[in-house]
């Protein structure tokens, strides 16, 4: 069983099981998404055309990963005029997997995701550790209390219970920071543990290579936590002139 689909203005064969590569919409890796544009759908019954759609018929399917499509440079130059405009542009992409092609008004089921899923153990396991340590954090009220206001924790240091600021990182910019946060490091601590094999996945999403190394997040990122002031801003651009 196919059928074939139109969203972002191109249309699709699918089936189940399918992977495919459309333009990015308003959902995040694990949401589920519902294509009601069906213009075909062909299965042991025959094949139905729509006109212009299906009626009835829906395609689901699973977001497993948010990319980016290739660069492409826009040019334009008139003659003698000393006109040039150089721009490029990438387009936001997510790869959807197939799940099931229904007909007749049927729905898809509402899966949840799996990261909330996996979630769901874990904070039911955390809740008597909480519960035991609620007599402690109390005890411990009085002596937290006759601290001094001199104690307070460093203007650099990181935050233990909110994303950090990667923007902090000399090389790191807005679009990085970005891609950082979709694929799970927002806190100076995961930078600083990073393994060659993260590494290697973070480099291949931002498609530079060495790029870690080179700009030192590890060094940076251990600065930070130790609450020592950014480096400066590495500028990329033109060199500076001589005096």
């Amino acid at each position: 069983m196919y059928a074939v689909i139109r969203t972002g203005g191109k249309q699709y064969r699918v089936a189940p099981e399918d992977v495919i590569e459309i333009e990015r919409l308003a959902a995040k890796a694990g949401d589920q998404v519902q294509f009601s544009e069906v213009l075909m759908v062909a299965g042991e019954g025959g094949i139905s055309f729509g006109a212009p759609l299906v009626a009835g018929a829906t395609v689901a399917g699973e977001v497993t990963a948010l990319t980016r499509g290739p660069k492409l440079v826009i040019f334009k130059k008139k003659r003698r005029k000393h006109f040039r405009r150089k721009n490029g542009h990438r387009q936001d992409l997510m790869e959807v997997r197939i799940t099931e092609i229904l007909t007749d008004g049927h729905k898809p089921e509402q899966r949840a995701r799996p990261a909330a899923a996996a979630a769901e153990p874990a904070a039911a396991a955390a809740e008597p550790a909480a519960a035991a340590a609620e007599p402690a954090a109390a005890a411990a009220e009085p002596a937290a209390l006759a601290e001094p206001a001199a104690a307070a924790k460093p203007a650099g240091a990181a935050d233990q219970g909110a994303a950090d600021n990667l923007s902090l990182i000399s090389g790191v910019g807005p679009k990085i920071k970005q891609s950082l946060g979709e694929l799970g490091y927002t806190r100076f601590a995961q930078i600083a543990a990073l393994t060659p094999e993260e590494i290697e996945t973070i480099e291949t999403a931002l498609k530079s290579k060495g790029r870690i190394a080179r700009d030192e997040w590890i060094e940076q990122a251990r600065e930070l936590m130790a609450g020592n002031p950014p480096r400066a801003k590495i500028d990329r651009g033109k060199p500076p002139k001589a005096e």
